[in-house]
C-alpha cells in the first residue's frame, strides 16, 4: 500500500502541476490583456491557445489543448476515467463540484475566450486607446 503511494508521488505531482499551471494560462488568457505589462504576452498566449484549438484541432479534434492531453495521460495513470472533454468542465467539477451541460460550458469558453482575444488585440494595436 505504502509503496504504491510512494510510486504514485511523480503522478499526483504532476497532476497538481497541471491543476495549478493549466489554470493560471486560463486565467491569464481571460485577462491578461488588461494590464499594460502583460499585453504582449497576453496576446501571444492567446493566440497560441486559438492556433492549438483550431490547427492541431485539425488532427486531435476541435478544441485540442496539449495541456489537457498530458493531464488526462497523467490522471489515466492515476486510474481516473470517463474525464471529459473539456478541461473548463473538468475544473468546474474537481475545484466548485459543479457539473454544468458541457455544450454549454464549451460555448462559454469559446465566447469568453474570443472576447478576451479581441480585447487583446484592441488594446494591443492601439485602437482609440492610449498607450
Amino acid at each position: 500500500m505504502i509503496f504504491t503511494m510512494l510510486l504514485n508521488v511523480p503522478l499526483i505531482l504532476a497532476d497538481w502541476f497541471f491543476v495549478v499551471f493549466h489554470s493560471a494560462l486560463i486565467l491569464f488568457n481571460l485577462f491578461g490583456w488588461i494590464w499594460k505589462k502583460t499585453r504582449k504576452a497576453h496576446l501571444i498566449t492567446i493566440s497560441v491557445t486559438l492556433l492549438s484549438w483550431g490547427f492541431l484541432g485539425i488532427w486531435y479534434g476541435w478544441g485540442y489543448c496539449p495541456l489537457t492531453d498530458w493531464h488526462w495521460q497523467v490522471m489515466e495513470k492515476l486510474g481516473t476515467q470517463d474525464l471529459p472533454n473539456s478541461y473548463i468542465s473538468y475544473l468546474l467539477d474537481r475545484v466548485l463540484d459543479c457539473q454544468p451541460d458541457p455544450n454549454w460550458v464549451d460555448i462559454g469558453t469559446l465566447v469568453f475566450t474570443l472576447l478576451a482575444f479581441g480585447m487583446s488585440i484592441w488594446v494591443n494595436l492601439g485602437s482609440g486607446v492610449k498607450k
